[in-house]
C-alpha cells in the first residue's frame, strides 16, 4: 500500500442530489428546515440539561454530549450542501474533501461509542440499581466521553492516513453531495481492492461490534424490565424505547453502507441524506417526545419564561 503521493487532482466535483433546478429549490427548503431544527433542537437539549438540576445525572450528561456530537455532524457537510443548491459547478478542494472524510468518521465513530456508554448506563440503572450511584460516577462518565472521542478520531485517522496518499490523477467527480469515502477511493488511479477491504474491515468492525453490544445490553435490560411490574418499570421502559429507537435509526443506514460500501444504488444517495442530515434531528425529536423527565423540564422552563414575560 505504500507509495508516494502522485495526486494531481486539486479539487473534486460534487454531483449533488439532482440536476433539476426545481428539485434543488425543493430540497433547499426541506433541508434548511431540517438543519435549523436539528441544530436548535440539540442546543435546546444541552441548555435544558445544564439548567435543570433534576437532570443532573449520568444519563443526561451522556445525552448532552450526544447532542453536541449531533450538532457537529449537522455542520460537517449540510451548510455546504445548502449553498451548493444555488451553485451550478459544485466543487470542493482536495483538503476540504479530506477534512469532510475525517470529520464524518470521527463524529460517527464517537456517536457509536457514546450510544454503547448510554446502554451501559441504563444496564447499571435497571439491573444493578443499588450500585448505580457508586458505579456511574462523574469520573466514569467523563472517561466514557473521552474514550468515545478517542475511538472516533482513531477510527477516522486510520481511514485518512491511507486515503490522503492515494494517487488521484484524473477522474474527480463524486456522485454525492459530500466526500463519501468509498466514492472518493474509487477515483484513485490504482487498483483499490486492498483499500476497499481495509475500509470495509475497519468500519465494519466498529459498527457491528457496537451494534451487537447494544443489542445484547438492551435485550438483558428489557428482560429485566418485563420481570417487574411497577410505575418505575413503566418509566424505565419509556426511556428504553427512546434509546432503542435512536439505535435502530442510527445503525440501520450505517450497517447498510458498511455491508455494501462499494456497490452503490440510486437510493443510496438519499439514504446518505437521511444519515448525515436527518439523523442529528432524531435526538431532540425522540427524547423530547418519549422522555417524561425531559418533557417535565421543558414544561418547567416554558412556564418560567412565561411568568418572566408576565412580570
Amino acid at each position: 500500500m505504500a507509495h508516494t503521493n502522485e495526486s494531481v487532482v486539486s479539487e473534486f466535483v460534487l454531483l449533488g442530489l439532482s440536476n433539476s433546478w426545481e428539485l434543488q429549490l425543493f430540497f433547499f427548503a426541506i433541508f434548511s428546515i431540517v438543519y435549523t431544527t436539528s441544530v436548535l433542537g440539540n442546543i435546546m437539549i444541552i441548555f435544558i440539561i445544564s439548567s435543570d438540576s433534576h437532570l443532573n445525572s449520568p444519563m443526561y450528561f451522556l445525552l448532552s454530549n450526544l447532542s453536541f456530537i449531533d450538532i457537529c455532524q449537522s455542520n460537517f457537510a449540510t451548510p455546504k450542501m445548502l449553498v451548493d443548491f444555488f451553485v451550478e459547478h459544485k466543487t470542493i478542494s482536495f483538503e476540504g474533501c479530506m477534512a469532510q472524510i475525517f470529520l464524518l468518521h470521527s463524529f460517527v465513530g464517537s456517536e457509536m461509542m457514546l450510544l454503547v456508554a448510554m446502554a451501559y448506563d441504563r444496564f447499571i440503572a435497571i439491573c444493578k440499581p443499588l450500585h448505580y450511584s457508586t458505579i456511574m460516577n462523574q469520573r466514569l462518565c467523563i472517561i466514557f466521553v473521552f474514550i468515545s472521542w478517542a475511538v472516533g478520531i482513531l477510527h477516522s485517522v486510520s481511514h485518512l492516513v491511507f486515503t490522503v496518499d492515494l494517487p488521484f490523477c484524473g477522474p474527480n467527480e463524486v456522485d454525492s453531495f459530500f466526500c463519501d469515502l468509498p466514492l472518493v477511493i474509487e477515483l484513485a488511479c490504482m487498483d483499490t481492492y486492498e483499500m476497499e477491504i481495509m475500509t470495509l474491515t475497519n468500519s465494519g468492525l466498529i459498527s457491528l461490534s457496537c451494534f451487537l453490544a447494544l443489542i445484547i445490553s438492551y435485550t438483558i435490560i428489557l428482560i429485566t424490565v418485563r420481570r417487574r411490574s411497577s410505575s418505575g418499570s413503566s418509566k424505565a421502559l419509556s426511556t428504553l424505547t427512546a434509546h432503542i429507537t435512536v439505535v435502530i435509526l442510527f445503525f440501520g443506514p450505517c450497517i447498510y453502507f458498511y455491508i455494501w460500501p462499494f456497490s452503490r444504488l440510486p437510493v443510496d444517495k438519499f439514504l446518505s441524506v437521511f444519515y448525515t442530515v436527518c439523523t442529528p434531528l432524531l435526538n431532540p425529536i425522540i427524547y423530547s417526545l418519549r422522555n417524561e423527565d425531559f418533557k417535565s423540564a421543558m414544561q418547567k422552563l416554558r412556564n418560567h419564561h412565561m411568568n418572566s414575560w408576565k412580570n
